[in-house]
């Protein structure tokens, strides 16, 4: 049993909410930890638990142990369920009513396309997981709680310190943080590895990076009951206009819905304007099946709503101190993408972390994981750049050959065999290959003009066609110089990182003394 955990992991009763995980004390904290991970969500949980089952010594610091509440994160793909296995999490998804997904469900003016996970070559229980964001998590910090050598905290991080027990700058090796608990009172936790993943709002990326962020559109939360998908345990998404609805089941009475809000400001929620576009533009393009529920929905008043974001972001590569996570990366959740692209990122990292002893030797380890930015990027890139151009595709904007386009990708969709294996096959994270990727993407241009040619070419036609080429050469060429080329399609020709030669005199193998005392002067002054 974890320092910080219980005995085992405790199941839901009746689906409510879990326990919160306490809270460790510092009675048996060692002088310098393996491990810190900051952030017990999705990434920070899963490292946490693994790494504590590996032998090291782990800190995992959470700002808010209680059962988080979030309208996203709440469908997990198949390749991340493939993922959570391999990480031995898989029993994190039993016990939370969590409902089995087998494909997705798209409808466009009254016609719809059926995509299904494919199966061969895979165990007969890998599908995708749907259910609610926080028990899901809950699970796994339970589990990271319940891993010897792991101790779970409830503190906000508030800086990355250096050997001298100060606040980190640049050209210093990270070893460790300083945060406060809920007490008031700063402590330091001194580490030979530090990993960040504190989310989508981290504090602490533009220290280990720098990020390109845009926000281009919202969700807006809505969870139906008593009502039935069209297709159960299906994904659904709607071509509405302006954007896309999404449904899915979140439990075995519950369907979540997702209303897609293009720009970075959202109608007044308390003025009513946003219930009035929920009710008039929304609520005619919901399935009739679920149009009552939608509406009941609106009517009970809790509308949840979140910033959508997208980031791509330049790694510094600093000594003892790496991103995960949604800290490091983050794509449109359209197509629920994120779970999967944090657990690989949290597996691979475990298996570059694997053949060292122990991380005393911060040089050694950086060089060790110097690699992971790049390695990460096969799956990375490929969910990333399909979630981000969907979107784009996705949405009516009026022009027209960007409508020839988004119509031509649903017809696409429609044929069946390799026309939508291939693409579910990669938003399911099963088949990260971002050729493939590329490849379906400009079969669905060409497909397009096919229609446009039919039946005979007119010169309307052929512009049009043109326009529609160009329309998705404008959608998907940025999105993958924002990965980087190279990194993408030739990993092995970008250069591994090297580690700056000052400081491989560093001494990392014991607490250093100035870290200490000022660890020491920190928690007497909170004592006086």
């Amino acid at each position: 049993m974890g320092r910080g955990g219980e005995q085992g992991i405790p199941s839901i009763s009746g689906y409510d909410h879990l326990s919160e995980v306490p809270s460790a004390g510092f009675r048996n904290d060692p002088e310098v930890w393996d491990l810190v991970v900051v952030g017990a969500g999705i990434a920070g949980s899963a490292l946490a638990f693994s790494q504590g089952q590996a032998g090291r010594k782990v800190l995992l610091i959470e700002r808010d142990l209680k059962q988080p509440d979030r309208i996203i994160g709440e469908l997990l793909q198949p390749g991340g369920y493939l993922m959570l296995k391999e990480l031995g999490l898989a029993h994190c998804v039993d016990g939370i009513d969590a409902q089995k997904v087998y494909g997705y469900c798209i409808f466009k003016n009254g016609e719809r396309a059926e995509l299904l996970y494919p199966k061969e070559g895979f165990d007969a229980d890998v599908s995708g997981r749907s259910f609610t964001h926080g028990r899901f998590v809950q699970r796994l910090r339970h589990a990271a709680a319940s891993a010897p050598g792991v101790t779970v905290r409830q503190g906000t991080v508030k800086k990355l310190v250096s050997e001298q027990g100060k606040e980190w700058q640049d050209g210093q090796a990270v070893t460790g943080v300083l945060y406060k608990t809920s007490d008031n009172q700063e402590h330091v936790a001194t580490a030979n590895l530090t990993v960040v993943c504190d989310g989508m709002h981290s504090t602490l990326r533009k220290k280990l990076g720098t990020p390109d962020l845009k926000t281009p559109s919202h969700f807006v939360g809505l969870k139906l009951k008593g009502c039935s998908l069209p297709y159960s345990n299906f994904g659904h998404v709607v071509l509405a206009n302006p954007s896309p609805l999404l449904f899915y089941p979140i439990s075995s009475t519950e369907v979540r819905c997702l209303v897609d809000v293009p720009g970075d400001k959202l109608p007044s929620v308390a003025s009513g304007a946003l219930a009035a576009y929920l009710r008039e533009t929304t609520a005619p393009q919901v399935p009739e099946q679920l149009r009552a529920a939608f509406l009941a929905a609106i009517d009970a008043g809790r509308l949840r709503s979140m910033l959508n974001k997208q980031m791509t972001l330049k790694p510094l590569h600093r000594p003892g101190a790496l991103l995960l996570g949604d800290a490091f990366n983050m794509r449109h959740p359209l197509t629920g993408g994120g779970m999967t692209v944090a657990l690989s990122d949290t597996k691979l990292l475990c298996d570059m972390l694997q053949p060292l002893p122990d991380f005393k030797d911060i040089i050694a380890t950086a060089n060790q994981t110097a690699e992971f930015y790049t390695k990460r990027k096969p799956l990375s890139a490929t969910i990333n750049t399909l979630a981000n151009a969907l979107y784009k595709v996705f949405c009516y904007n009026g022009v027209a050959a960007h409508e020839e386009m988004r119509q031509a990708c649903f017809e696409y969709l429609k044929l069946g065999g390799i026309y939508s294996s291939g693409p579910i096959s990669l938003l399911s994270g099963l088949a990260p290959r971002p050729s493939l990727l590329v490849m379906h993407f400009f079969m669905v241009a060409l497909y397009g003009v096919g229609r446009l040619l039919r039946p005979r070419p007119t010169i309307k036609g052929v512009w049009m066609g043109v326009m529609l080429v160009y329309v998705a050469s404008c959608i998907i060429f940025p999105i993958i110089s924002k990965e980087g080329i190279r990194a993408v399609f030739m990993p092995f020709l970008v250069r591994k990182p090297q580690v700056k030669t000052a400081l491989s005199k560093l001494q990392h193998s014991v607490l250093p003394e100035a870290l200490q005392e000022t660890n020491d002067s920190i928690t007497t002054s909170h004592s006086q």
